[in-house]
């Protein structure tokens, strides 16, 4: 290494150096890399990216830094990497160009859920790749703003086909960005910080001295370079003053300090500006630096001692200098830095940096101040940053005095804090507007947030009732919401950890409720009806649920995101097979127009569930794959249920315990008892498949332990059959007079073929016989291909073991060429071996295999779409993939299936294939 070298920080980072050439170089050659350089301050992680940056030829370069006090700004490093591709977001979808116009001030508009924004980063930087390839580089990313490192790290996450580049600095690992590729980087070897030392070094050093100060410093080129500068020459010659590692950063931050105190009034004042403006506009720092009477930073140059530079942006020496500066200023002077930037910035074009500026300043409540922070809030949040837009309300409390002002801004404060995920500083702000609190709905608003909390805090009895007493204070004062918290409280006790007596309790109280006389909603309706499917039985509801079910259509898109989950459950209480994808089908459409990806992964299972109900493996596992996409995006944990149902049904054992055993695990854990009923459910029909019925019934017992209204009645089916074939006749019946109760009041044929398939499995002689045909007869006209096949299953073997052969066979032979054409392998397999013991031969089945058998998942899912006429765009808009990486895949695609365009997607993958018609 050369004396170049030395002044950038390189010297003995040549295997590093060697990391990034590596990574650009596949850049170049159209792929996409992601790294983070992670290591203590100082340590060299800047001059790596700055390395990367002058090295980078051929590739365009955009940048981004986090700054300590810039954090409570929404988006604001993003906006530092965006802005030279903005004009290139009109290239985007109509939605997702809205969505990056909407954070980034350029239109209003409701705020956009982040994994929007995300994918509409990720498209960004794709389509620029379009015209070469992109170096993204963030440096102190442990100082991002919270919005701009979720957004961040989902992009990096998603890149795949582009030709982009995006490396991080950091001093940590920041949480959005757990789980990338990473280099620690770590002190220089003893020799290259020896020669680092010496080249700054002013006098002989004794050789012992030297070997410690090497060893102190642990290789840290910061503190080699930094540290000989403000020790003595009697330290620097004997063995006094040396640094200690685990206080590097703060002596080197020393070292900036006494360096600073050391300079003139005037460069220090300037220095205090330019800390306290976050941006690095030097025509900002310079209108700030003539209202406060300070020379031109021209003029000041030659007594900065280095630490601050005018350039294009105003670049301090290091990050440390900045929170030297800012740390050791007094409480006057940067209340009068902070005003001065408060009246320098303009606050037409930028009023939100002014606010922040404003309170800085201010020293005691000032409810101006106060009031311009609470709007800023409504504008950061409307922008989609809730934890910026709780930063502003924090401190606009901390500035109001009117108590009852105080309290409604504390409620604002701790909504937006709880949507930020700090649960804990929300309860402390419901704590302050608790105590101010002048009106009844505020102290009602404040218990139904804490109630919020808890639920969110971990799924026990104690979030359900808190919502139950928020849902019945709010009655007086808000209708709607006050039905909606009833839904919720009602939710979280079906699907979380809680025992039936509070189930009970929220039933009840919902079942108290006026109905309007008039033409009651849909909502109002469904409150009834689920109270009803407890407190009473499914006669009671059934009334309601089909009302429900009628008035759905009439509502408006924004009121059914606000409780649309509640309505996934009507047909399927209803036994309506015929529509019961249609409420899950129409949630994905609104929540996908309105770019509310957060709520994605439920609907996608609510549709993926019913759809492998009616046999259509590929289109379930088709939703799968975007269900999953959804939750890598979103980071929402829950239960692979559309996953989980398929692997019960397909039968292969190997694939399906592993997941429906990690399932249980992390739902216990989680307290989540969805996912431990959805996973005990696809066991039960895993062990039925494989004719092993004692861990058959042992599953479907665990599922009506822990299951919902919902999964009960699709699990009594599995028990039913487990405890028939084990022998266990007590459970059967039992079973049996649960399901007549919920099938019965229901005359459809779904419900009327499930109750007598499972009628005749406990019955004996003609009762039987007659049971079974019209079991086949009721399934046999709705969507239920599996059920069908099942009943045509269990009458085979019945016919087998009443010695009528002849007739076994006709109905064996249906079932195994059922079983095989939906792909069922257990239960076909279970039909070969019945047919075999009536005494014809059956060779298993294989056939040639489906063009479809040859892609991944996620290729599959690419192709039916692409098949169907979706655009690139359109595709990866569904999968959270750029479109350049859609069609990376597609190529792949074309080559295992042997065709060359898209046109040929449809003659190689029919639509008879993936069961999407037919």
């Amino acid at each position: 290494m050369n004396r170049r070298d030395h002044a950038t920080g390189l010297l003995g980072r040549a295997a590093e150096c060697a990391v990034l050439d590596r990574l650009v170089g596949a850049v170049r050659a159209g792929q996409s890399r992601v790294l983070v350089l992670r290591g203590a301050p100082g340590i060299g992680k800047s001059a790596l990216l700055e390395y990367a940056e002058r090295t980078a030829t051929g590739l365009r370069v955009l940048r981004a830094s986090g700054v300590e006090s810039e954090m409570a700004l929404p988006y604001a490093a993003l906006h530092q990497l965006c802005m030279p591709l903005l004009e290139r977001r009109r290239n985007l979808p109509d939605l997702q160009c809205e969505a990056l116009e909407t954070v980034f001030g350029l239109r209003s508009g409701p705020a956009p859920e982040r994994f929007l924004v995300g994918l509409s980063v990720l498209s960004l930087l794709s389509d620029a790749s379009e015209d070469g390839p992109q170096l993204c580089v963030v440096d102190d990313a442990h100082w991002l703003d919270r919005e701009s490192a979720q957004i961040l790290g989902i992009v990096a996450r998603r890149l795949l086909a582009e030709s982009v580049a995006l490396f991080f600095g950091s001093r940590e690992r920041p949480a959005d960005l757990i789980g990338l590729p990473e280099l620690e980087i770590t002190g220089l070897r003893d020799a290259d910080a020896a020669t680092l030392l010496d080249s700054v070094t002013s006098v002989r050093l004794d050789p012992r001295v030297r070997e410690r100060f090497v060893a102190e410093a642990r290789g840290n080129p910061l503190a080699l370079l930094e540290l000989p500068r403000v020790l003595t020459v009697t330290q620097m010659a004997g063995e006094f003053g040396l640094p200690h590692a685990d206080g590097l950063p703060d002596r080197i931050e020393q070292g900036f300090q006494a360096r600073i105190d050391g300079l003139p009034e005037q460069a220090r004042l300037l220095l205090l500006v330019a800390a306290a403006e976050p941006t690095g506009d030097p025509m900002l720092v310079r209108r700030c630096a003539e209202r406060l009477g300070i020379a031109s930073p021209s003029d000041l140059a030659g007594e900065m001692d280095g630490l601050l530079t005018f350039g294009v942006r105003v670049v301090f020496r290091h990050p440390l200098v900045r929170s030297a500066v800012y740390g050791s200023a007094n409480r006057r002077d940067l209340r009068t830095v902070h005003l001065a930037l408060a009246e320098a910035v303009d606050g037409v074009a930028d009023p939100d940096r002014r606010a922040w500026h404003l309170a800085a300043a201010a020293f005691a409540p000032d409810e101006s101040v106060a009031a311009e922070l609470e709007r800023s809030a409504g504008r950061v949040r409307a922008r989609g940053g809730p934890a910026a837009a709780a930063a502003f309300l924090q401190r606009s409390v901390a500035l109001t005095s009117d108590g009852s002002l105080r309290a409604e801004r504390a409620l604002l404060a701790a909504d937006a804090t709880f949507l930020a995920g700090g649960l804990e500083v929300a309860r402390d702000l419901i704590d302050v507007a608790e105590r101010h609190a002048r009106e009844e709905f505020q102290r009602v608003r404040a218990h139904l947030l804490r109630s919020h909390i808890v639920f969110a805090s971990g799924l026990d009895d104690k979030g359900p009732l808190m919502l139950l007493s928020a849902a019945r204070r709010l009655e007086p004062f808000d209708r709607d919401l006050a039905r909606r918290t009833y839904l919720l409280a009602w939710g979280s006790a079906a699907y979380g950890a809680t025992n039936r007596d509070s189930m009970l309790r929220i039933s009840r109280a919902m079942r108290e409720l006026p109905l309007p006389e008039n033409a009651p909603s849909a909502l109002d309706l469904i409150v009834r009806a689920f109270a009803l499917l407890i407190t009473d039985d499914r006669a009671a509801a059934l009334p309601y649920l089909r009302r429900a079910l009628a008035a759905l259509p009439a509502h408006p898109p924004e009121d059914l995101m606000k409780w649309g989950w509640a309505a996934f459950g009507l047909t399927a209480f209803l036994w309506e097979d015929a529509i019961m994808t249609e409420t899950p089908a129409r949630m994905i459409e609104i929540v996908r127009a309105a770019g509310v990806m957060s709520d994605l992964p439920i609907y996608l299972h609510a549709l993926g569930v019913p759809v492998t109900m009616t046999g259509d493996f590929a289109a379930a596992a088709s939703i799968a794959v975007q269900a999953d996409s959804a939750t890598a995006v979103t980071g929402m944990p829950i239960a692979q249920h559309t996953r989980l149902l398929l692997a019960g049904m397909r039968g292969r054992e190997e694939e399906a315990v592993p997941l429906i055993t990690t399932t249980i695990e992390e739902s216990v854990a989680s307290g989540q008892l969805n996912g431990v009923s959805s996973a005990q459910w696809a066991a039960s029909i895993l062990y039925n498949g494989l004719a092993r019925y004692e861990p058959a019934l042992s599953a479907a017992r665990a599922t009506l332990q822990s299951a919902n209204a919902l999964t009960s009645q699709w699990a009594l089916p599995e028990l039913i059959e487990a405890a028939a074939r084990t022998g266990d006749h007590a459970s059967a019946h039992g079973a049996l007079s649960d399901l007549a109760e919920a099938a019965e009041p229901c005359d459809t044929d779904w419900a009327q073929g499930i109750l007598t398939r499972c009628q005749a499995l406990t019955s004996d002689g003609g009762d039987a016989d007659g049971l079974y045909r019209q079991a086949i007869d009721r399934l046999g006209r709705t969507t239920l291909r599996p059920e069908l096949a099942r009943a045509h299953l269990l009458y085979g073997e019945w016919l087998r073991r009443d010695r009528q052969r002849t007739e076994a066979r006709t109905h064996l032979r249906t079932a195994h060429e059922m079983f095989s054409s939906i792909g069922m392998e257990a239960f076909a397999e279970r039909a070969r071996r019945e047919l075999l013991a009536t005494g014809e031969t059956v060779r298993k089945r294989k056939g040639p295999v489906p063009a479809a058998a040859e892609l991944t998942a996620q290729e599959l899912q690419i192709a039916l779409l692409a098949r169907d006429g979706l655009s690139n765009p359109e595709v990866g808009s569904r999968l959270f993939l750029s479109p350049r990486t859609v069609e990376w895949h597609l190529r792949k695609i074309f080559t295992k299936l042997e065709i060359s365009s898209r046109r040929q997607l449809s003659q190689v993958l029919p639509r008879d294939e993936d069961g999407t018609s037919g």
